[in-house]
């Protein structure tokens, strides 16, 4: 097939010509990896994974190939293209969720994970420990879980330390100490909660079956568990152990009351997973209910975003790839209420993970069909106490931003702040800031730092109108939103020239702005005559210092930044042949432009070329070299 024609977005776009495509996708391998879509500005807009790079990349430049809106918009923005080999397409699944959870790309379905969830961790050692935590520590331990039910968990541990006797020390417990009597029995032992492995009162082979039977209780394979306990009950009566018997009897007991407090959902005792979907506009749920012998032990919910475009099928594939990764047991079945994307994919990943052959099926009737109704449900009910969440945080106002608003008589509460500040040294490396601050908070990733273009002189006003128009013209093009308020850092002066600026862009009207003079912390607003003067210890004024002098901070920091990067390499550029990278290369290997001066030209040269290192030597000592320092 040809390739698509692709049509310039903008004046300042890069696109590779259509002979550079040609050649850039000539030489993509033919194996798996992870493919990065990147727009004019070499920012990563896509990512994905592919068993065959070449192939996959191509399609999104075949012209006449169906596309869904979300991939034809995708395509008209794409500059160029990066991908990176890997040796199996699990591998790619890996790597493109790490990257995509770093980039967070605008045409990926973003799947918001920021709970830290615990899990069961059994520790890598002779007598091992159970205990839940939410670090994970790559030593060998195994992992279960994530819990979502973290009360659930804790009674659990509680359970399974009562029942079975388990050590809770961190003592490096080994035959060879326990011959030794390096460890002494502690209170656990004599309130019953450890049996005593610290002294050899328990055999190891007698520990590790408890073990194997705790790990068998927290992946919710109950039915042997209880059936090992009443064969082990049965036996100890017969052999006329009746109190061994008991504590048996006693573990089954607490087991069984465990057991009643998980809900029965199903006749059969197969393991399976059932995922239900539910979506409102751009953003969606996907639920897991995990059953295990036919009782519901847990479920887990994703928040996904990007979802308006996509069709169900892609965020089911999304759900299935992250949860997989993540959770320590494969059941043998997963319900589902669509065909995802790739099945044949998932089909291959699934059956190597969990050694065995995993079904995957989207059932129609029965009681299957009512399992992925009730998880869509449930995911609905999640989705709207999310969006309900969401609303009441964006509802939340602090004080001070309810203050600043009442003492500045705005319309509205200024949530979005902007300020500005300029910077420089008699007129040199001048520079701005602009801070923003959301809901009384400084949001640091907003912030912006300008160089000034247009002015060569000390002249803050014209510095001032620079930074303001290139502000907000950008944010009018981009379509962004406007601030609600707008601090410039200065009087009357640096004030009435950037509100000429907003007048000239046609938002004067739109938003409010006002000056702040360092001397009284006087507070001018666009063409009255008189400042105000707020209470020295409201938390207005505070607010509006808090932005100013962050916006200082930021600006005289840049400055600082850019002064001594002149500095440094000044003397040594002017030097002949000496380039800033030269000068730079040479201030990080050598430390200081002194230790430079004093280098001999042997030195020199193992840090530059033979005619830079003459032309250093010769420049700090004035003076020619012969041709026997050579």
């Amino acid at each position: 097939m040809p390739l698509t024609e692709r049509k310039e977005i903008g004046p300042n776009n890069y696109l590779l010509s259509e002979e550079e495509l040609k050649q850039k996708l000539s030489r993509v391998p033919t194996k798996p990896g992870v493919y990065q879509h990147k727009n004019d500005k070499g920012k990563i807009i896509y990512i994905g994974k592919a068993k065959n790079l070449r192939n996959r990349v191509r399609s999104y430049f075949q012209h006449g190939r169906p596309r869904d809106a979300k991939t034809n918009a995708l395509v008209r923005h794409i500059s160029d293209f990066e991908v990176i080999v890997t040796d199996s397409e699990a591998e790619a699944l890996v790597l493109e969720n790490t990257l995509i959870k770093k980039h967070k790309p605008k045409y990926n379905i973003l799947l918001k994970d920021d709970k830290s969830y615990p899990y069961v961790r059994v520790t890598n050692e002779e007598y091992p420990r159970i205990f839940y935590t939410r670090t994970l520590v790559r030593d060998g331990s195994k992992y279960f879980g994530p819990f979502t039910e973290v009360g659930q968990l804790k009674r659990l541990m509680r359970m399974l330390r009562t029942m079975y006797q388990l050590r809770s020390c961190d003592f490096n417990i080994t035959q060879e100490t326990i011959e030794k009597k390096k460890h002494k029995l502690c209170l656990d032992y004599q309130i019953k909660k450890c049996a005593g492995p610290c002294e050899g009162l328990i055999e190891k082979e007698a520990y590790m079956y408890r073990i194997k039977q705790c790990i068998s209780i927290i992946n919710g394979k109950t039915s042997q568990v209880e059936k090992e306990l009443k064969e082990e009950m049965m036996r100890l009566s017969e052999e006329m152990e009746f109190e061994e018997a008991a504590r048996v009897r006693n573990r089954l007991v607490m087991l069984k009351e465990y057991l009643s407090h998980q809900k029965v959902v199903s006749a059969d005792l197969i393991d399976r997973d059932v995922i239900g979907i539910s979506r409102n506009d751009d953003m969606a749920c996907s639920l897991i209910f995990k059953i295990r012998e036919g009782k519901l032990i847990g479920k887990r919910h994703y928040i996904l975003k990007n979802v308006i475009d996509q069709p169900e099928s892609a965020l089911v594939q999304r759900t299935i790839e992250k949860w997989y990764q993540e959770s320590d047991h494969i059941p043998r079945e997963i319900n589902l209420p669509c065909e995802p994307n790739d099945q044949e994919f998932l089909n291959d990943w699934l059956n190597k993970q969990a050694d065995r052959r995993v079904i995957i099926e989207v059932p129609k009737i029965g009681d299957k069909k009512k399992f992925v109704n009730m998880a869509s449900i449930n995911a609905e009910f999640t989705l709207k106490e999310h969006l309900l969440a969401m609303a009441k945080r964006e509802q939340s106002i602090p004080r001070m931003v309810l203050s600043l608003q009442r003492d500045l008589r705005m319309k509205d509460p200024p949530r979005h702040i902007e300020c500005f500040d300029n910077s420089h040294i008699q007129g040199t490396e001048l520079v701005s800031s602009c801070v923003v601050f959301k809901d009384g908070k400084p949001k640091k990733s907003e912030y912006r730092k300008f160089k000034i273009k247009t002015v060569h002189q000390n002249d803050d006003f014209a510095a001032m109108q620079e930074v303001v128009e290139r502000r907000y013209r950008r944010l009018i093009e981009e379509k962004q939103s406007l601030p609600d308020l707008i601090i410039i850092d200065g009087g009357k002066g640096q004030l009435s020239n950037a509100v000429k600026i907003l007048d000239d862009l046609g938002i004067k009207e739109k938003v409010t702005v006002v000056g702040l003079a360092k001397r009284l912390e006087e507070i001018f607003f666009p063409g009255q005559k008189d400042s105000i003067l707020l209470p020295k210890t409201s938390s207005s004024l505070k607010l509006i210092q808090q932005a100013r002098d962050e916006a200082h901070r930021f600006a005289i920091t840049f400055h600082r930044q850019l002064r001594d990067k002149r500095t440094l390499t000044t003397e040594l550029t002017e030097i002949d042949g000496i380039g800033e990278k030269t000068a730079q290369k040479l201030l990080t290997e050598l430390g200081s432009v002194e230790t430079i001066k004093k280098a001999e030209i042997e030195e020199l040269r193992k840090h530059s070329n033979s005619k830079q290192a003459k032309n250093i030597y010769e420049y700090f000592r004035n003076e020619p070299r012969n041709e026997s320092t050579e």
